[in-house]
């Protein structure tokens, strides 16, 4: 909730939903993933994203506003999951078929990390993340950058020497588009791509975004718009 450039954004309404329940409906399609778990934090500002969450069973938990790997870790202990898959809460186009590739290549390939936004092919807000758990503990009990207690992952990918990466890719290039969530721009392309495409298939996808930017391509968003 205390986005500095867009507050709010997660409560945001779209296509008659906040935003965040938007994401988790899209995640919950995934056929790979076995649980979800929002984790956000202790700051009283964000009280009213746990509400809406858990109003709708969501399940939630909270920890450090700043440490997100401390969050992560703490979830990683009472979970135990075979892997994490790290998603964010400012992508409502995220798509779960996506999110399945990036997974089964951590699972086949038997990497620490795993990820479709190191090599970028994908659209800016398509980003899909896996990590094994004991590389995340592993990193959390080393002394560590602020960033990489903010940005969780980062402490891995950048110890390529200690953990193995590996990186997803697809045929087409475009990882031009921006289809992330960070100004009211963003939000606006969010709002309109949801008008055109949810009502008639909420599974949207990729290939559905894509194919609405030929037809209106005044529509498109890239990452240059946002620098």
């Amino acid at each position: 909730m205390s986005s500095s450039r867009l507050p709010g954004k997660v409560l945001a309404p779209l296509a008659g939903q906040p935003m965040i329940l938007r994401i988790v409906e899209r995640i919950r399609r995934s056929r790979e993933l076995d649980d979800l778990v929002v984790v956000t934090s202790t700051d009283p500002s964000d009280d009213p994203l746990v509400h809406v969450l858990e109003g709708a069973g969501v399940t939630v938990r909270r920890g450090s506003l700043t440490d997100v790997l401390s969050r992560f870790v703490a979830v990683a202990e009472e979970f135990e999951p075979e892997a994490i898959v790290r998603l964010t809460g400012d992508n409502p186009l995220v798509d779960p078929d996506v999110i399945d590739l990036v997974v089964r290549a951590h699972r086949d390939g038997g990497a620490d990390y795993t990820s479709n936004s190191l090599t970028r092919t994908f659209p800016d807000g398509l980003n899909a993340e896996a990590v094994d758990p004991a590389a995340l503990l592993s990193l959390a009990a080393r002394p560590l950058q602020p960033d990489e207690h903010e940005h969780v992952t980062i402490g891995v990918y950048r110890r390529p020497e200690e953990f193995r990466i590996a990186q997803v890719t697809q045929a087409e290039d475009h990882s031009e588009l921006r289809w992330t969530v960070d100004y009211p721009e963003d939000f606006a392309f969010a709002e309109a791509v949801y008008d055109r495409l949810h009502s008639q298939n909420p599974g949207f996808g990729q290939a559905d975004v894509l194919a609405l930017l030929e037809r209106e391509p005044e529509l498109r968003r890239t990452v240059a718009d946002a620098t």
